[in-house]
């Protein structure tokens, strides 16, 4: 078999894998358009479900009927979005440091902070739930961002970006006066885009999805985000005459998700591809 025969069979592979993940999501998609009346009856009355016919919008209207879907998807917003923020800076200085500046304890530092790679997050649940609490700081937007910002896989593929910076950048900004912080910002950030980006997406589909933590740590509704928020009536729309809800219900929080990824793949697809090349 040649070359170009070989490619064409792992381009029709690919595309048959991509074909059957997507086809779930299809389904979801197009069951979240049928009346709930007659999925009760049938799911798969039109080539399998995949046609919405007939078509109508009236289980996107039934999430936001009930009064706090709206707050809910706010609230993850908020959350996600600062959580990432909050990482991005803190993943990115702490990279820096540990790969560009000399001090004492900087190996030790590091080991602890790749040991946080191993220990399960649900280990720690106790001790966060209890810390929390004394603070009296449960049901705010504190409890829920705070435990997501020290990421130590953000500050793992940080530090191994910076150390692939040629030495030469930081010996001329030396020659040029500048300090440690004005190197980091106007030239190792800079450079860092891509992988900023890609750990970027990767907190935000973590924050975005979590669903045990904010579970434990909201226990108002006005605190829920919207995983949790949805899980909370779920049980109203397991019932038959509610799939079409249901699949609206995930459409809604895989939206997002879905828009932030169109929009930033080609930086996701850079900073993969120079993860690659090191």
């Amino acid at each position: 078999m040649n070359y170009r025969s070989m490619q064409t069979l792992l381009l029709a592979l690919m595309v048959v894998l991509a074909a059957v993940w997507m086809m779930p999501l299809l389904w979801m998609f197009s069951l979240s358009f049928q009346p709930n009346e007659l999925l009760a009856r049938d799911t798969g009355h039109t080539l399998y479900g995949l046609l919405p016919y007939p078509f109508t919008l009236d289980n996107y209207a039934a999430l936001f009927d009930l009064g706090k879907t709206p707050d809910w998807f706010l609230n993850s917003v908020i959350v996600s979005g600062l959580t990432t923020l909050l990482v991005l800076a803190i993943s990115s200085m702490a990279g820096y440091a540990f790969s560009r500046l000399s001090f004492m304890g900087t190996k030790i530092m590091y080991a602890f902070v790749l040991a946080g790679l191993v220990v399960p997050e649900q280990a720690i649940f106790i001790p966060l739930y209890t810390l929390f609490a004394d603070l009296g700081w449960h049901n705010t937007y504190a409890a829920l961002i705070l435990p997501r910002v020290a990421l130590p896989i953000g500050v793992f593929m940080m530090t191994q970006f910076f150390s692939d910076v040629p030495n030469e950048l930081e010996e001329a900004a030396k020659l040029e006066g500048v300090s440690p912080f004005q190197a980091f910002w106007h030239i190792y950030l800079p450079l860092a885009k891509p992988v900023l980006t890609t750990l970027g997406i990767i907190t935000f589909l973590y924050s975005w999805n979590d669903y045990l933590w904010p579970l434990v740590s909201a226990q108002q509704p006005d605190m829920f985000t919207i995983t949790v928020g949805l899980a909370s009536i779920q049980s109203n729309f397991a019932q038959s005459e509610g799939l079409g809800r249901l699949m609206a219900s995930g459409v809604f929080a895989s939206l997002p998700v879905i828009i932030a990824y169109l929009i930033f793949q080609k930086h996701i697809i850079q900073g993969f591809a120079l993860g690659g090349e090191k």
